[in-house]
């Protein structure tokens, strides 16, 4: 039983990337012309339409808030990370605004779903490659310089659960380098829509948004401390989400 509902869930999950094939042609005919805006734009229009009707297809219902506090403007979103489905989530939760995701080169192996996620301007990294990590960096500042957003997930790996894992020191090295806004994201939730269970499941999921934190000007203990305190913010979200245990 597992094994249908999972593979009626990738079955879903293609057909939504069909959907968007018209959108990934002019998304690669305004890169070729190095028309940053357009391309940002239609970007956009593409993630919409795919985490939107993902989420809904599957049944979670998203509670955000926080809107307000998106700059316009590049900014870098700092998450925590629950599931594979915090990436659709993103999307619908996020309207009006490009962004990619720094992620693993895993990914970007994955048919038809690696070029997609590539196609959004994220950035894949060789954790074990440190000359290709550095590459990578150094590609992520100069798309942020152009107006390109981008998501990270500093836990590094899915917590598949409410508990958070500690952020890799020197995650957040990205906006400082670029200076740019950096927005703290809470939610929580989604490791109910299929890592509680191993299928996918109808859920309920909570995001937070929190007010953005310049990465202008900032000293070099401000900038080393950053992670920790975004990492602290984050965690201090998470505990309007889920219920005090009573020992």
């Amino acid at each position: 039983m597992i094994l249908i509902k999972n593979i009626t869930f990738f079955l879903w999950f293609y057909r939504f990337l069909f959907h968007i094939r018209e959108n990934k042609k002019r998304i690669h005919q305004f890169r070729s012309l190095e028309n940053d805006q357009a391309e940002q734009t239609e970007i956009r229009i593409a993630e919409d339409i795919w985490g939107k009707s993902l989420c809904e297809k599957a049944g979670i219902r998203l509670s955000v808030s926080g809107l307000e506090n998106i700059p316009d403007g590049p900014v870098v979103f700092v998450s925590n990370h629950q599931s594979y489905w915090d990436i659709p989530v993103f999307f619908a939760a996020i309207p009006h605004k490009q962004f990619g995701f720094i992620a693993k080169n895993d990914l970007e192996k994955l048919p038809a779903f690696g070029s997609w996620i590539y196609d959004v301007r994220s950035i894949f990294i060789e954790r074990d490659d440190a000359r290709a990590s550095l590459r990578a960096f150094e590609e992520g500042t100069e798309l942020l310089k152009r107006g390109f957003s981008f998501t990270i997930f500093p836990e590094g790996t899915r917590s598949k659960g409410s508990q958070m894992g500690e952020f890799k020191k020197g995650s957040l090295r990205l906006a400082t380098k670029a200076g740019v806004p950096v927005i703290p994201i809470t939610l929580n939730g989604t490791y109910k829509a299929f890592e509680e269970k191993g299928y996918v499941c109808p859920t309920e999921v909570d995001f937070k948004i929190h007010p953005s934190i310049s990465t202008k000007n900032l000293s070099k203990k401000e900038s080393g401390e950053l992670a920790e305190h975004v990492e602290a913010i984050i965690r201090e979200g998470l505990t309007e989400f889920i219920p005090v245990q009573n020992n």
